[in-house]
């Protein structure tokens, strides 16, 4: 099928796409997932390609890895694991078994605590030594940061609880700067580390304990974790009670819909957070039971296939026109990257196709102020993921909602039409003539055929952003099973942290850089010399 879907692109490679679009297109290539709109008419895929692709998605097996995935089967085989982050949103699903045991009693458990502790934060049932709860400090890395300091900015207005703040880097600077706008004696600290053995995170949680330690008696009963090992969350002086634990079958970047998001529920509340489960919960559903024409996760796979695997375009722009989205490209870089940016199948066989792509973005408007040009006219083609609300929350300033809409869909008409030499030459006409004026119209053509998606919605609701963080999740599973790899492990994370262990004596100067490579050597004593 690969070598189909490759002979189809090379006959319909040189078209204009633009010439695509008639009245019947908008329809034909777009689908709707509850009240979201995904629409790809905007790029090269014809009924052909669409078609290919399916049978590709088919070939690959798809249906029925996603049948076992959400039956509890363990589909992350170099783990020995169940991939079950949808069971963590499954509130009117039937059970999930897992080695023979449902899972969901425990899933609704935990949801429930969550929800108990999260509710005595917000009204000031739980109290810091100098009273409510003012502010909320998540310290984790990877998934135990992006997804929650993610969500927490892009449901921004639903906030009505603590001020909520991350910390992840080890980087003394980062906890510094978050730690001088809170008041010990008010703050609630959230370690999120599912073996409470995270190496960054730990050196955060005992800065965190320590700034504490200065003004409060017991720092423990300030704490809350987010963690299996309750033998270590108890050494470190947290009561059981605020301890909320995930299993192995969640991974750390599909984490946010348990525990890992308590910090997300304490800013707006049990109720919203139930919403937002609910909306990936509508996602699953729409997955398992549309047909992939008409399946959104499925199609925008196969669309990233297309262009990644059958048109060479490696890289992918995320660009909501949503500013509370601003994290979503970060958050969307780990998803992907870490989940499909593998170099062999599940036999452990070199890939004979490219993996993942490499994700990055800003919000729009301000990208078009930075690195749109590249993309607009730059040799490399960008393919583009426009996210765009039909309404913001500023009611007042609806006028200005109405300008980013226009900005956005600008965007994407522009990167598909271009702009033909004779187009330019008749917009500096006025200005310029003979050789100047060919030069002048020259810096001023717009290739086009650039292609793009657009991901459109009513509102940037928790709901919606439920549904918008489970249409990617099953993205990444469609693209990694098309591909035959494990989207779920992350080996490729390991050898630069048992690195990092091995080096720290070296930096600290009590061993030697002997066993080092001259150039890691030459750094060291540098930056031994400066100040390290």
């Amino acid at each position: 099928m690969w070598n189909a879907l490759k002979k189809h692109h090379a006959e319909v490679a040189e078209r204009r796409f633009i010439d695509l679009v008639d009245a019947h297109r908008a329809n034909d290539f777009s689908a709707a997932a509850g009240d979201m709109r995904f629409d790809y008419a905007k790029t090269n895929i014809d009924a052909t390609g669409r078609a290919l692709l399916i049978d590709l998605l088919n070939e690959a097996g798809v249906a029925a890895k996603r049948d076992a995935m959400f039956a509890g089967i363990a589909i992350n085989e170099t783990e020995g694991r169940a991939v079950l982050h949808t069971a963590l949103r499954n509130l009117d699903g039937g059970p999930v078994m897992v080695d023979g045991e449902d899972v969901m009693p425990g899933v609704l458990g935990t949801l429930d605590a969550m929800s108990d502790f999260s509710t005595s934060v917000r009204d000031g049932t739980f109290k810091g030594e100098g009273g409510q709860i003012t502010d909320v400090v998540n310290i984790g890395i990877g998934g135990s940061d992006l997804g929650p300091a993610m969500a927490v900015k892009a449901l921004a207005p639903y906030h009505d609880g603590p001020r909520c703040h991350f910390v992840s880097n080890v980087d003394p600077a980062d906890i510094a700067s978050v730690l001088r706008t809170c008041d010990p004696a008010t703050t609630l600290v959230i370690v999120a580390s599912k073996t409470f053995t995270t190496i960054e995170t730990m050196t955060n949680a005992r800065t965190a304990q320590a700034w504490m330690a200065g003004t409060v008696s017991d720092t423990g009963a300030q704490f809350a974790a987010l963690s299996t090992a309750e033998d270590k969350t108890a050494a470190f002086g947290i009561a059981s009670e605020r301890v909320f634990g995930f299993e192995d079958w969640v991974g750390g970047r599909y984490s946010l819909w348990g525990p890992i998001g308590l910090s997300l529920m304490i800013a707006i509340g049990p109720d919203a957070f139930k919403a937002f489960l609910r909306g990936g919960q509508a996602m699953d559903v729409h997955f398992k039971s549309a047909d992939w024409s008409e399946n959104v996760p499925a199609m925008l796979a196969a669309v990233g296939i297309w262009h990644n695997q059958i048109c060479g375009y490696t890289t992918r722009a995320v660009l909501p026109y949503d500013n509370n989205l601003m994290r979503l490209p970060a958050y969307l870089q780990q998803l992907e990257m870490e989940s499909n940016g593998k170099g062999v199948d599940m036999a452990g066989v070199d890939l004979d196709v490219p993996s993942g792509p490499v994700v990055w973005g800003e919000p729009g408007t301000n990208g078009q102020h930075a690195f749109y040009q590249l993309i607009h006219q730059g040799t490399r083609v960008v393919p583009c993921e426009f996210l765009v609300a039909a309404r913001g929350h500023e009611d007042d300033l609806h006028h200005q909602h109405q300008l980013l809409v226009a900005n956005c869909l600008a965007q994407s008409e522009a990167l598909m039409k271009g702009r033909t030499l004779g187009e330019a030459r008749e917009k500096v006409a006025d200005k310029f003539e003979g050789e100047e004026l060919e030069r002048q119209a020259k810096h001023r053509v717009f290739p086009g055929n650039r292609p793009s998606v657009t991901l459109a919605y009513p509102q940037l609701t928790p709901f919606v952003l439920g549904q918008i963080i489970a249409l990617y999740e099953h993205r990444v599973f469609v693209e990694g099973v098309v591909l035959g790899i494990n989207s779920y492990d992350q080996w490729g994370v390991e050898l630069g942290k048992e690195l990092a262990t091995a080096l720290q004596p070296v930096v600290e100067g009590t061993q030697g850089t002997d066993a080092k490579d001259g150039s890691t050597a030459a750094l060291v004593g540098f930056l031994q010399t400066n100040g390290v």
